[in-house]
């Protein structure tokens, strides 16, 4: 076999693994140590070991159509609206035979009411259609019905299914970003860093932890850092009390994410 010269070298096709760890590389750091984050989540299982979502719900379907109108509302308002939706209509084929009128005055006080009745009718039709009248299993077909995102679905899948997925939202975003957790500059980048950093055995209920963690603690305008069960591990720098009696950093080698 003749030896390749330089030129030949240079016209070679670079193969697509060392663009993919490229990629992989680029993706920000934890600030915290891998035994900072174990005792995060160990400190989470303690408080909470089985956090519930704060939507109210009877089945994967209720569950679905709860998620896609609480885009841009609260748990609260989503539930007091659906009460009284869901005794009528818990089924794909009862909420197409309710139809996009009713509903909109079923949830009239919720933000965007009638672009969300308008996208629930049209997935409870292709549920009804397509599905047999049930919520699939499938991150991909989930994400084909309107108004449904990579967020809603991955909420749909892990607290239906339990799949040991995580749904970045404005709580969990600003929680991941604050502590150091899983530093990102979107909901998509901070996703890929927890999947990689949250060991294996908190994945199921990370999601719920983290978010009920910034919405009850983590507050975005004033977060409540004396009451913090993980304020010593944190790295926030404008804590507004004082932190725990552990040290920070003092836990073993960085975490590469």
């Amino acid at each position: 076999m003749s030896k390749a010269t330089p030129a030949d070298a240079r016209a070679a096709p670079r193969s697509a693994k060392p663009r993919a760890s490229a990629k992989r590389a680029r993706l920000p750091r934890s600030r915290l140590t891998k035994a900072e984050i174990e005792t995060v989540f160990e400190r989470f299982q303690a408080r909470l070991p089985e956090p519930k979502g704060e939507l109210e719900y009877v089945n994967p379907y209720t569950l679905l159509v709860a998620v896609v109108l609480s885009a841009q509302a609260t748990d609260a308002g989503v539930n007091k609206a659906t009460r009284a939706l869901f005794a009528v209509a818990d089924t794909p084929a009862k909420m197409v035979a309710l139809g996009e009128a009713r509903l909109v005055d079923c949830i009239r006080t919720i933000g965007l009411f009638r672009n969300k009745a308008k996208n629930v009718i049209a997935l409870s039709r292709i549920l009804a259609e397509e599905f047999g009248g049930e919520v699939p299993r499938d991150r991909e077909a989930l994400e084909r019905l309107p108004g449904v995102g990579r967020k809603t679905a991955n909420v749909v899948l892990n607290t239906a299914f339990g799949e040991p997925v995580i749904a970045v939202d404005t709580h969990l975003f600003r929680v991941s970003n604050r502590t150091g957790l899983a530093p990102g500059k979107d909901p998509a980048e901070v996703e890929q860093v927890l999947e990689r950093v949250v060991p294996d055995r908190f994945k199921r209920h990370a999601h719920h932890w983290l978010i009920l963690h910034g919405r009850y603690v983590c507050k975005a305008r004033k977060p409540d850092c004396p009451v913090c069960p993980i304020a010593d591990i944190c790295r926030y720098t404008a804590k507004t009390g004082p932190a725990g009696a552990l040290p920070v950093g003092a836990a073993g080698p960085a975490v590469t994410a």
